[in-house]
């Protein structure tokens, strides 16, 4: 039987095949070291309900409802809301956002859940 010569495949190919390999399976663990801040929902109001976070920076906010109903956290300024059943968790990434003030509430307790974030 004869044996089958296969083409030599160029180093920079197989570096880039790397490269490409290494973004993929590194990219997941970009979103694990953003600035995190967690934030609890229950009884219709936000805990804290005031949160501090670094300006001009990429974050995480994970939230975490415990009930007993479902809330969503909306924030109309930032564009951002999440529906969250009791008990419940999630979360949402932040583009960088300019230093100031920005309000979100809940959906379903517009009265009582109210907070605002403060990006200095």
């Amino acid at each position: 039987m004869k044996s089958i010569r296969l083409p030599r495949i160029p180093r920079l190919l197989l570096a880039l095949a790397a490269l490409v390999a290494g973004a993929t399976v590194s990219a997941p663990l970009l979103a694990d070291e953003l600035p995190t801040f967690p934030l609890v929902i229950r009884a219709g109001k936000f805990y804290p309900d005031v949160i501090e976070v670094p300006a001009n920076t990429k974050w995480k906010l994970t939230i975490h409802n415990e009930g007993p109903g479902a809330e969503e956290f909306e924030s109309i300024e930032l564009r951002k809301e999440k529906v969250l059943a009791p008990g419940a968790s999630s979360f949402l990434v932040f583009a960088p956002m300019k230093p100031g003030t920005y309000k979100f509430f809940g959906d379903f307790h517009p009265e009582t859940a109210q907070g605002k974030i403060i990006a200095k």
